[in-house]
Formats: C-alpha cells, sequence, structure tokens
C-alpha cells in the first residue's frame, strides 16, 4: 500500500502506498428480462452531463480521440444497468460481467448455462459460457483471505478473482510462493491461476476530495469524500492514515477535526469528523483545480473508466482491473479492494476515486508512480458508508420521490448502502437491487430503473 506521506523534515510513516427467475430450473432463453429504458441510466447517474475536466483527463490517460470519453461514460452506465438486470435473472448461473472497448461499447455477461445465451444477447451483450459461477470464485477467494490470516503474504501480496479469465489469480514475487501459499489454503485441485510480478504494493498515506490533511502534524493524507453521521460532518479517507483519536489540520494547516472510526488492516477506511470551522462539500478537486461534484455512488463495472485526485499527484484516470481484491502490504492484509490500473504516490493514500460522478473508493495502496505508470487499489466508498453509518454528501438532485416514513427492515429508505441482488419494498411493490449503491432521496426504486427492477 502507498503509506502516508511524512511532512518535511518529520517523522517516517506508513510505507505501503424455467423463465429467467432465481429458481434456474427452466432454461433462461425462454423468458428474457425487459429492456432497459431508454437512456434512463446515464441520466440518473449524470453520465450524460460529465464536467469537461473530467473528459480531458480521460482522453489524456485513456487515450481516447475527443467524443470518446463522453460517449464511453454513458455506454459504461447503460452497461451496469443491463448487467444488474441479467445478473438478477441469470441468479446462481451468473459469472460476472465486465466492459471492454475504447468506448465501453462492449459489455459481456457470463454464465455457468448455455440455455442463457440468447437471453443475454436480447439486452445486447456478448454471452461468455464458462465453467465457474461467481459465487463458486468468490468462495476460493475466500479460502485464501483465511489462509492469509495464519501463513505470511509477503512474497505474495494480490490475489483476485479474475472474472472474465473465470479464475481466481495469485499474484507473487516468484512461482513457488504463489505455490506455498495456494496449499496452505488447500486449494492445490482448485485451478487457481498465479501471475509473477516483482511489484509489492505500498500505502499511499499523506473538505474538497483530493485535499491534503495532516495527521497529529507529523503525516499528510488525501481527503476522499464528503460524509455526515446525523448533524455531524466530516470525510471518508483511508484507515492506514490514522487511529481512533488521532487529530487532523487541513491542506491550510488549521486545526480541522478528530478520526472517529478507523479499521485497518482487514479493511482499509477511516472518517473523521470536522470542527465547525469547515463545511463538507460534495467537490472533488480535478484537473486543473476544478471541482467536480459527487451525485452517488453506484459501483463501476470492471473495465470501466475511473479517475483518481490526490494531494501528490493531482488527478490521473484509468480502468477498473478487478473488483474483490484482496492486498498484503507490509503492515497487512486488506480484503475487498479494487484494482485499477490509475497511478498514484505516497501522500495520495485516501484520496477519492470516481467514474464519472458516481463515488467508487478511497485510495489504499499501490506500486509504480506517475512518471512511469502504476497499479492502485481502492477501498471501496459503499462498506465505508455502512460501516460506519455514514451518509455521501452529494450534489442535489431534480426533485423525486421521498423517502418512505415506514423504517421496516425491508422498506426502501434513503440512506441505506444496497447491494446488488437486495430486495426492497416501496410503495407496497417489490423491487431488486441493480447496483450496488446509497440510496438517495431522489432515487426511489420507482424513479430509477437503472438500480431497481420491478419483482
Amino acid at each position: 500500500m502507498l503509506g502516508r506521506h511524512t511532512a518535511a523534515g518529520r517523522r517516517v510513516a506508513l510505507t505501503a502506498l424455467g423463465t429467467l427467475v432465481l429458481t434456474g430450473a427452466a432454461s433462461a432463453a425462454t423468458a428474457a428480462p425487459p429492456p432497459a429504458p431508454a437512456s434512463t441510466a446515464a441520466q440518473t447517474l449524470g453520465a450524460d452531463r460529465p464536467p469537461a475536466a473530467v473528459l480531458r483527463a480521460m482522453e489524456r490517460d485513456l487515450k481516447l480521440k475527443p467524443g470518446q470519453a463522453a460517449e464511453r461514460l454513458v455506454n459504461e452506465a447503460e452497461a451496469g444497468a443491463r448487467a444488474g438486470r441479467l445478473r438478477n435473472a441469470l441468479g446462481t448461473h451468473f459469472a460476472g460481467a465486465w466492459v471492454r472497448g475504447a468506448t465501453s461499447a462492449e459489455l459481456t455477461v457470463a454464465t455457468t448455462h448455455a440455455a442463457d445465451v440468447s437471453a443475454i444477447e436480447a439486452q445486447g451483450a456478448k454471452a461468455a459460457v464458462v465453467k465457474r459461477p461467481l459465487t463458486e470464485l468468490q468462495s476460493v477467494k475466500n479460502k485464501l483471505d483465511a489462509a492469509a490470516r495464519k501463513v505470511k503474504t509477503r512474497d505474495t501480496p494480490v490475489w483476485y478473482a479474475d472474472v472474465p479469465a473465470n479464475r481466481v489469480v495469485v499474484q507473487a514475487t516468484k512461482r513457488s510462493a504463489a505455490t506455498a501459499f495456494i496449499e496452505a489454503a488447500g486449494l492445490e485441485d482448485e485451478g487457481v491461476g498465479i501471475r509473477v510480478s516483482a511489484a509489492r504494493p505500498r500505502l499511499l498515506a499523506d473538505v474538497v476530495g483530493g485535499d491534503a490533511y495532516y495527521i497529529e502534524s507529523s503525516a499528510r493524507c488525501s481527503v476522499g469524500f464528503s460524509v455526515t453521521k446525523g448533524d455531524q460532518e466530516g470525510f471518508a479517507s483511508a484507515g492506514h492514515c490514522g487511529e481512533r483519536g488521532d487529530s487532523t489540520a487541513g491542506h491550510n494547516m488549521a486545526e480541522q477535526g478528530t478520526f472517529q472510526g478507523s479499521t485497518f488492516p482487514l479493511k482499509d477506511m477511516s472518517w473523521i469528523a470536522v470542527t465547525s470551522d469547515w463545511t463538507a462539500t460534495a467537490d472533488v478537486k480535478g484537473a486543473g483545480g476544478q471541482r467536480t461534484q459527487v451525485t452517488g455512488s453506484v459501483q463501476a463495472l470492471v473495465g470501466a473508466s475511473i479517475c483518481r485526485s490526490g494531494s501528490t499527484t493531482g488527478w490521473h484516470c484509468g480502468t477498473i482491473s478487478q473488483h474483490d481484491t484482496s492486498v498484503s502490504y507490509a503492515e497487512g492484509t486488506v480484503d475487498g479492494v479494487t484494482e485499477t490500473t490509475v497511478c498514484a504516490e505516497p501522500g495520495d493514500s485516501g484520496g477519492p476515486y470516481l467514474s464519472g460522478t458516481q463515488a467508487q473508493g478511497v485510495t489504499s495502496g499501490g506500486s509504480g508512480n506517475c512518471t512511469s505508470g502504476g497499479t492502485t487499489f481502492y477501498q471501496p466508498i459503499n462498506p465505508i458508508l455502512s460501516d460506519f453509518d455514514l451518509v455521501l454528501k452529494t450534489a442535489p438532485t431534480e426533485p423525486g420521490t421521498p423517502a418512505p416514513e415506514d423504517n421496516a427492515v425491508d422498506t426502501w429508505t434513503a440512506g441505506r448502502v444496497y447491494e446488488a441482488g437486495a430486495t426492497v419494498t416501496h410503495a407496497g411493490v417489490r423491487y431488486q437491487c441493480l447496483q450496488s449503491h446509497q440510496a438517495q432521496r431522489g432515487w426511489s426504486p420507482v424513479a430509477t430503473p437503472a438500480l431497481w427492477q420491478r419483482l
């Protein structure tokens, strides 16, 4: 991981940067899910009106031609909604989804059941028939996670479910280390892949997302996303940046706040409550200091474009390589992070990642740099919001159906984090979640078919 950046002349800090129903009894080809309403996903997620600074950075870092960045964001928003509907419809056959191409025009959805192909293609996606469902890949990775708590993983710093390849992969500095780790997890016969790489991720340590903040007057990290907890304002960042009770100062070195919660290792998340002198905003510092406003936290697909802001290297873009990755830093193992092709350097830790205007997570660590290129990992934002009971600060949205007064567990409620596949009741109707996100007040199920499917 990429460790906290130490202030000049101060102490050294961390150095790590049927029908298509869930029964699956009959052929999935017999009843495809209903087609997506035109453009609703792009409009809901704000992908049809991205800031110019975001488009310029995407064109620079993803080597896109003029116009391709805007087209890509719309395609990725629509692909996420289509993949969510197919995930719910395929049930236990679902084996993952990803986008490809300069404009993310190709959506692929994987299934373990050949009869699902026509239903997938009916949604405008490419079908891939594979051996293992996503649940099986997750089970194999969970065994590696458990083994990492018992054995040393210095030489096997990264492991993840490679959805497009339909296998779990261990990245190691040498093949023998990967083999030993796989054997320790009891997975010798599970076809776990091995990738040999000299890269060792490190922590990127060091209320506008991407601004610097200082911990106990000694180390620097980057602000992630503004949040609220009741009437208290603050921001989310990385857990390795500080411990509960640590004090912080802002980019101007003025007294700022205190760590209220911090988890590291296992997860890499924290939140800082700020004093009344600071106001939480929905802004993230973009290219050239221009601000981008966050409008939600809908999780993007593998292959989707993503940009990062940090107090050391500023604004850089890339793509999502895989979700649910485990990384073994020198300071401890972190599970459930997302790997990207975006570069970062020490001091960028805790800074925000966005796909379009949707919050994705905060910088944990990585390898390489922004001169020669690198790999980074971020802690997804939705688990931070859920674990610490926080509400993401977002730009005002168009008025929608207000949150219901009934606060029953299964009733849709603004502010709750919903995972793909979750079911809720709204206005007496049952809905199933298509894409993981924190519910915004204007995002009721009836108003957002890009996020919810009526059952």
